[in-house]
């Protein structure tokens, strides 16, 4: 049975979908309805679903763990993300897109070279991906900085950006399997959006 949570925040709903101590989902949106039908639609397909009014210790610190990197601060918690019902390959994607730290944005070109597939299958992930704001989605731009492909809309992912700003200045590489992970300031986007 997965116990599926969602707490409103600060006008923010963010969910959490769990059992024990593995996370199947979890999202963030603007309406209590979107985030439990977002939870539902990101599960294993004929799971058992129960919607908890009274969360346990976990969800309480999942949805604080969204609530931060929603408002642009880091996560320094390892989680135990349960991707045994993804492809090998889905997993492969988000595990790195997960690299990508506070401050810093990658590109899908750069993600599929890590992860040993191409740019549109990463772009069909992170469409899909069910473990949003966690898994960093919107720190995946364009080749060129620009931004592309978010399901909550472009304006939502700059503001995800601006709000993590760090006020880096050089590109930085995360070793990953013996391959390189390149990674950008996020400031680079922003004088990218600031130019249009």
């Amino acid at each position: 049975m997965i116990d599926i949570y969602v707490k409103n925040v600060d006008g923010v709903w963010f969910g959490v979908a769990y059992e024990k101590e593995n996370i199947h989902a979890t999202t963030f949106t603007f309406s209590e309805k979107d985030a439990v039908e977002s939870l539902k639609g990101s599960v294993p397909f004929k799971t058992e679903l129960q919607r908890c009014e009274k969360p346990s210790a976990l969800a309480e610190r999942i949805i604080a763990l969204i609530k931060n990197v929603y408002d642009g601060k880091g996560t320094a918690s390892k989680l135990s993300l349960s991707m045994k019902h993804l492809s090998d390959l889905n997993r492969k994607v988000l595990d790195v897109t997960a690299m990508i730290p506070v401050g810093y944005v990658s590109s899908y070109g750069m993600i599929a070279k890590v992860a040993g597939t191409a740019p549109r299958a990463v772009g069909r992930m992170m469409a899909r991906n069910p473990f949003a704001p966690i898994v960093p989605c919107h720190r995946v731009v364009g080749s060129d900085f620009s931004l592309v492909g978010y399901g909550g809309g472009l304006d939502l992912k700059l503001a995800f950006l601006k709000r993590e700003k760090r006020d880096y200045a050089s590109k930085r590489e995360i070793p990953m399997n013996g391959k390189k992970l390149m990674v950008f300031p996020v400031e680079f986007v922003l004088k990218k959006t600031e130019k249009k």
